[in-house]
Protein backbone atom coordinates (compact mmCIF):
# COMPACT_ATOMS: atom_id res chain seq x y z
CA UNK A 1 0.00 0.00 0.00
CA UNK A 2 2.70 2.09 1.17
CA UNK A 3 4.71 1.37 -2.57
CA UNK A 4 1.06 2.41 -4.28
CA UNK A 5 0.76 5.76 -2.42
CA UNK A 6 4.63 6.75 -3.52
CA UNK A 7 4.12 6.04 -7.13
CA UNK A 8 1.06 8.02 -6.96
CA UNK A 9 3.05 11.16 -5.26
CA UNK A 10 5.50 10.41 -7.93
CA UNK A 11 3.16 10.56 -10.84
CA UNK A 12 1.76 13.50 -9.62
CA UNK A 13 4.67 15.28 -9.13
CA UNK A 14 5.92 14.44 -12.68
CA UNK A 15 2.60 15.28 -14.19
CA UNK A 16 2.60 18.88 -12.84
CA UNK A 17 6.07 19.17 -14.11
CA UNK A 18 5.23 18.93 -17.03
CA UNK A 19 1.93 21.06 -17.49
CA UNK A 20 4.08 24.09 -16.49
CA UNK A 21 6.77 23.24 -18.39
CA UNK A 22 4.14 23.35 -21.31
CA UNK A 23 2.75 26.48 -19.69
CA UNK A 24 6.64 28.25 -20.18
CA UNK A 25 6.67 26.41 -23.61
CA UNK A 26 3.59 28.53 -24.92
CA UNK A 27 5.22 31.43 -23.68
CA UNK A 28 8.70 30.54 -25.94
CA UNK A 29 6.55 29.35 -28.96
CA UNK A 30 4.42 32.54 -28.67
CA UNK A 31 7.79 34.92 -28.83
CA UNK A 32 9.27 32.93 -31.65
CA UNK A 33 6.33 32.32 -33.29
CA UNK A 34 6.14 36.73 -33.49
CA UNK A 35 9.64 37.09 -33.97
CA UNK A 36 9.82 34.89 -37.27
CA UNK A 37 6.60 37.02 -38.29
CA UNK A 38 8.72 40.05 -37.60
CA UNK A 39 11.62 39.14 -39.61
CA UNK A 40 10.99 40.46 -42.95
CA UNK A 41 10.66 44.04 -41.63
CA UNK A 42 13.37 43.55 -39.26
CA UNK A 43 15.54 42.81 -42.08
CA UNK A 44 14.72 45.45 -44.00
CA UNK A 45 14.80 48.34 -41.92
CA UNK A 46 17.30 48.55 -38.95
CA UNK A 47 15.35 48.17 -35.17
CA UNK A 48 16.39 51.53 -33.42
CA UNK A 49 14.76 53.01 -37.11
CA UNK A 50 11.58 51.38 -36.39
CA UNK A 51 11.67 52.39 -32.66
CA UNK A 52 12.58 56.16 -33.21
CA UNK A 53 11.31 56.85 -36.46
CA UNK A 54 7.96 58.62 -36.35
CA UNK A 55 6.79 58.54 -39.94
CA UNK A 56 3.93 55.87 -40.52
CA UNK A 57 2.95 55.42 -44.38
CA UNK A 58 3.12 51.44 -45.31
CA UNK A 59 2.17 52.16 -48.76
CA UNK A 60 5.62 53.62 -48.92
CA UNK A 61 7.21 51.25 -46.51
CA UNK A 62 7.82 54.33 -43.99
CA UNK A 63 6.96 51.81 -40.59
CA UNK A 64 7.97 54.42 -37.34
CA UNK A 65 6.59 52.59 -34.31
CA UNK A 66 7.45 55.98 -32.16
CA UNK A 67 4.38 57.44 -31.84
CA UNK A 68 2.72 54.32 -30.95
CA UNK A 69 4.74 53.56 -28.52
CA UNK A 70 4.32 57.01 -26.75
CA UNK A 71 0.97 56.59 -27.20
CA UNK A 72 1.08 53.53 -25.08
CA UNK A 73 3.22 55.05 -22.64
CA UNK A 74 0.77 57.90 -21.88
CA UNK A 75 -2.24 55.72 -22.18
CA UNK A 76 -0.98 53.47 -19.50
CA UNK A 77 0.53 55.78 -17.34
CA UNK A 78 -2.31 57.83 -16.75
CA UNK A 79 -4.19 55.07 -16.23
CA UNK A 80 -1.86 53.80 -13.15
CA UNK A 81 -1.70 57.34 -12.01
CA UNK A 82 -5.66 57.58 -11.17
CA UNK A 83 -6.28 53.98 -10.60
CA UNK A 84 -3.95 53.80 -8.03
CA UNK A 85 -5.08 56.39 -5.12
CA UNK A 86 -8.43 55.46 -5.87
CA UNK A 87 -8.30 51.69 -5.58
CA UNK A 88 -5.24 52.11 -2.49
CA UNK A 89 -7.86 54.32 -0.14
CA UNK A 90 -10.82 52.13 -1.62
CA UNK A 91 -9.20 49.14 -0.08
CA UNK A 92 -7.97 50.66 2.82
CA UNK A 93 -11.62 51.70 4.08
CA UNK A 94 -13.07 48.34 3.48
CA UNK A 95 -10.75 46.66 5.21
CA UNK A 96 -10.15 49.08 8.03
CA UNK A 97 -13.49 51.07 8.25
CA UNK A 98 -16.39 49.84 6.27
CA UNK A 99 -18.87 47.70 8.30
CA UNK A 100 -20.62 44.51 6.66
CA UNK A 101 -23.45 46.13 5.28
CA UNK A 102 -20.98 48.38 2.63
CA UNK A 103 -19.08 45.27 2.49
CA UNK A 104 -21.97 43.29 0.90
CA UNK A 105 -22.56 46.07 -1.42
CA UNK A 106 -19.15 47.04 -2.43
CA UNK A 107 -17.57 43.99 -3.40
CA UNK A 108 -20.41 42.76 -5.55
CA UNK A 109 -20.64 46.07 -7.15
CA UNK A 110 -16.46 45.65 -7.92
CA UNK A 111 -17.12 42.64 -9.40
CA UNK A 112 -19.66 43.37 -11.70
CA UNK A 113 -17.15 46.10 -13.24
CA UNK A 114 -14.41 43.20 -13.70
CA UNK A 115 -16.73 40.90 -15.38
CA UNK A 116 -17.88 43.64 -18.30
CA UNK A 117 -16.64 43.34 -21.32
CA UNK A 118 -13.76 46.37 -22.62
CA UNK A 119 -16.29 47.33 -24.72
CA UNK A 120 -18.87 48.39 -22.77
CA UNK A 121 -16.27 50.47 -21.03
CA UNK A 122 -15.76 52.03 -24.59
CA UNK A 123 -19.05 52.51 -25.12
CA UNK A 124 -19.41 54.19 -21.82
CA UNK A 125 -15.97 56.50 -22.71
CA UNK A 126 -17.78 57.36 -25.70
CA UNK A 127 -21.03 58.66 -24.70
CA UNK A 128 -19.46 60.23 -21.47
CA UNK A 129 -15.98 60.85 -20.93
CA UNK A 130 -15.17 62.14 -24.82
CA UNK A 131 -18.09 64.41 -24.78
CA UNK A 132 -17.32 65.83 -21.03
CA UNK A 133 -13.98 66.39 -22.01
CA UNK A 134 -14.64 68.08 -25.18
CA UNK A 135 -17.42 70.33 -24.01
CA UNK A 136 -16.45 70.82 -20.06
CA UNK A 137 -12.78 70.29 -19.35
CA UNK A 138 -11.20 70.98 -22.55
CA UNK A 139 -11.98 74.47 -23.45
CA UNK A 140 -9.94 75.63 -20.39
CA UNK A 141 -6.97 74.29 -21.39
CA UNK A 142 -6.72 74.31 -25.45
CA UNK A 143 -9.23 75.91 -28.10
CA UNK A 144 -10.40 72.83 -29.02
CA UNK A 145 -10.64 69.26 -28.52
CA UNK A 146 -12.95 66.71 -30.10
CA UNK A 147 -12.53 65.10 -26.56
CA UNK A 148 -10.94 61.91 -27.99
CA UNK A 149 -7.72 62.38 -26.37
CA UNK A 150 -4.87 60.13 -24.22
CA UNK A 151 -6.99 61.21 -20.73
CA UNK A 152 -10.37 59.64 -22.52
CA UNK A 153 -8.43 56.46 -22.67
CA UNK A 154 -6.34 57.14 -19.67
CA UNK A 155 -9.70 57.48 -17.64
CA UNK A 156 -11.42 54.42 -19.58
CA UNK A 157 -8.46 52.40 -18.67
CA UNK A 158 -8.26 53.34 -15.05
CA UNK A 159 -11.71 52.33 -14.78
CA UNK A 160 -11.34 48.82 -16.33
CA UNK A 161 -7.99 48.03 -13.97
CA UNK A 162 -9.90 49.55 -10.50
CA UNK A 163 -11.42 46.26 -9.59
CA UNK A 164 -8.45 44.40 -10.26
CA UNK A 165 -6.41 46.82 -8.10
CA UNK A 166 -9.34 47.27 -5.39
CA UNK A 167 -9.28 42.96 -5.14
CA UNK A 168 -5.79 42.51 -4.94
CA UNK A 169 -5.12 45.44 -2.19
CA UNK A 170 -7.66 43.86 -0.27
CA UNK A 171 -6.48 40.58 0.08
CA UNK A 172 -3.09 42.03 0.40
CA UNK A 173 -4.52 44.10 3.74
CA UNK A 174 -6.60 41.47 4.94
CA UNK A 175 -3.47 39.06 5.23
CA UNK A 176 -1.68 41.67 7.55
CA UNK A 177 -2.03 40.38 11.43
CA UNK A 178 -4.58 41.51 13.45
CA UNK A 179 -1.73 41.67 16.77
CA UNK A 180 -0.27 43.89 14.39
CA UNK A 181 -3.07 45.98 14.27
CA UNK A 182 -3.97 45.54 18.44
CA UNK A 183 -0.89 46.74 19.40
CA UNK A 184 -0.23 50.11 17.26
CA UNK A 185 -3.97 50.66 18.52
CA UNK A 186 -2.49 49.96 22.29
CA UNK A 187 0.54 52.98 21.27
CA UNK A 188 -2.75 55.09 20.57
CA UNK A 189 -2.25 55.46 17.14
CA UNK A 190 -5.91 55.96 14.98
CA UNK A 191 -7.17 54.09 12.41
CA UNK A 192 -5.14 55.82 9.73
CA UNK A 193 -2.45 56.01 11.04
CA UNK A 194 -2.30 52.44 11.70
CA UNK A 195 -3.51 51.99 8.25
CA UNK A 196 -0.73 54.06 6.65
CA UNK A 197 2.16 52.85 9.05
CA UNK A 198 1.39 49.26 9.79
CA UNK A 199 -1.05 47.69 6.99
CA UNK A 200 -0.04 49.94 4.19
CA UNK A 201 3.44 49.55 4.98
CA UNK A 202 3.61 45.75 5.93
CA UNK A 203 2.02 45.26 2.40
CA UNK A 204 4.71 47.43 0.41
CA UNK A 205 6.13 43.99 -1.62
CA UNK A 206 2.46 42.91 -2.28
CA UNK A 207 1.25 46.50 -3.47
CA UNK A 208 4.18 46.80 -5.75
CA UNK A 209 3.64 43.57 -7.42
CA UNK A 210 -0.37 44.32 -8.06
CA UNK A 211 0.49 47.60 -9.56
CA UNK A 212 3.09 45.60 -12.18
CA UNK A 213 0.24 43.39 -13.01
CA UNK A 214 -2.07 45.96 -13.74
CA UNK A 215 0.07 47.99 -15.70
CA UNK A 216 0.74 44.72 -17.81
CA UNK A 217 -3.18 44.30 -18.03
CA UNK A 218 -3.32 48.17 -19.27
CA UNK A 219 -0.66 47.80 -21.36
CA UNK A 220 -2.57 45.19 -23.77
CA UNK A 221 -6.03 46.34 -23.15
CA UNK A 222 -7.34 46.77 -27.13
CA UNK A 223 -11.08 47.82 -27.48
CA UNK A 224 -11.92 50.22 -25.09
CA UNK A 225 -9.25 51.89 -25.82
CA UNK A 226 -9.62 52.00 -29.68
CA UNK A 227 -12.94 53.70 -29.38
CA UNK A 228 -11.97 56.65 -27.14
CA UNK A 229 -7.95 57.67 -27.95
CA UNK A 230 -8.67 59.33 -31.30
CA UNK A 231 -6.52 56.70 -33.37
CA UNK A 232 -3.79 59.43 -34.33
CA UNK A 233 -0.62 58.23 -35.41
CA UNK A 234 1.25 61.12 -33.86
CA UNK A 235 3.42 61.21 -30.62
CA UNK A 236 0.74 63.36 -28.23
CA UNK A 237 1.97 66.14 -26.01
CA UNK A 238 -0.68 66.77 -24.16
CA UNK A 239 -3.68 65.04 -22.51
CA UNK A 240 -5.77 66.57 -24.91
CA UNK A 241 -3.69 65.25 -27.81
CA UNK A 242 -5.55 62.18 -29.63
CA UNK A 243 -2.73 58.92 -29.60
CA UNK A 244 -2.42 55.47 -31.23
CA UNK A 245 -1.39 52.85 -28.62
CA UNK A 246 0.08 49.80 -30.45
CA UNK A 247 -3.19 47.31 -29.20
CA UNK A 248 -5.04 49.51 -31.27
CA UNK A 249 -2.90 49.87 -34.15
CA UNK A 250 -2.93 45.58 -34.32
CA UNK A 251 -6.94 45.62 -34.19
CA UNK A 252 -7.52 48.29 -36.46
CA UNK A 253 -5.08 47.09 -39.43
CA UNK A 254 -4.69 43.20 -39.28
CA UNK A 255 -7.43 41.82 -40.90
CA UNK A 256 -7.53 44.46 -43.84
CA UNK A 257 -3.67 44.53 -44.42
CA UNK A 258 -3.03 40.98 -44.39
CA UNK A 259 -2.51 41.03 -48.55
CA UNK A 260 0.75 43.41 -48.27
CA UNK A 261 3.61 41.32 -46.65
CA UNK A 262 5.71 44.08 -45.12
CA UNK A 263 2.66 45.66 -43.07
CA UNK A 264 1.68 42.21 -42.03
CA UNK A 265 5.22 41.67 -40.83
CA UNK A 266 5.25 45.66 -39.13
CA UNK A 267 2.44 44.56 -37.26
CA UNK A 268 3.26 41.30 -35.96
CA UNK A 269 6.36 43.36 -35.06
CA UNK A 270 4.04 45.55 -33.23
CA UNK A 271 2.71 42.45 -31.51
CA UNK A 272 6.34 41.27 -30.70
CA UNK A 273 7.30 45.00 -29.27
CA UNK A 274 4.23 44.62 -26.64
CA UNK A 275 5.06 41.22 -26.24
CA UNK A 276 8.49 41.87 -25.08
CA UNK A 277 7.73 45.19 -23.30
CA UNK A 278 5.53 43.42 -21.12
CA UNK A 279 7.85 40.21 -20.56
CA UNK A 280 10.88 42.53 -19.62
CA UNK A 281 8.98 44.50 -17.32
CA UNK A 282 7.38 41.61 -15.26
CA UNK A 283 10.91 39.93 -15.05
CA UNK A 284 12.40 43.05 -13.74
CA UNK A 285 9.80 43.85 -11.26
CA UNK A 286 10.21 39.85 -10.10
CA UNK A 287 13.85 40.77 -9.16
CA UNK A 288 13.05 44.80 -7.60
CA UNK A 289 10.55 42.64 -5.65
CA UNK A 290 12.83 39.91 -4.61
CA UNK A 291 15.26 42.89 -3.38
CA UNK A 292 12.37 44.31 -1.61
CA UNK A 293 11.24 41.48 0.18
CA UNK A 294 14.79 40.71 1.66
CA UNK A 295 15.39 43.95 2.68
Amino acid sequence: MSNLRIIKEKTAGTAMLAITVIALLFVLVMGVGLYLKSKPILDTIPLWDLLTNSSWQPFKNQFGFFPFVMGTIWVTMISVVIALPLSLFTAVFLTEYANRKVKKFVYPALDILASLPSVIYGVWGTLVIVPWISTKLAPHFVDFSAGYTTLAAGIVLSIMILPLLVSLFVELFASVSDDLRDTSYALGSTRWQTAQNVVIRKSLPGIFASVVLAISRALGETIAVLMVCGNLPAVPHSLFDACYPIPALIANNYGEMLSLPMYESALMFAALLLFVVVLLFNLASRIILRRIEEN
